[in-house]
C-alpha cells in the first residue's frame, strides 16, 4: 500500500493531486457536500455540491 504523500525529486513531500483537490474543496466550501467516488480502492472522482444561503 502506498502512502498518502509522494516524495519529489528533491526529497520534499508532495500531496497527490486527488487529495489536493479534496483539500481545496474543503477550504472553499462554506455550505455543501463533497462526495468521493472510489473504484478498486482508488479515488477516481470528487463531486462538490455547493449550497448558497441567503437571508430572508
Amino acid at each position: 500500500m502506498s502512502s498518502a504523500a509522494q516524495t519529489d525529486k528533491d526529497g520534499s513531500e508532495q500531496t497527490p493531486r486527488a487529495v489536493q483537490t479534496v483539500l481545496d474543496a474543503l477550504e472553499k466550501l462554506k455550505f455543501g457536500a463533497i462526495q468521493l467516488t472510489v473504484h478498486e480502492g482508488r479515488l477516481v472522482q470528487v463531486d462538490v455540491t455547493e449550497r448558497h444561503r441567503y437571508p430572508n
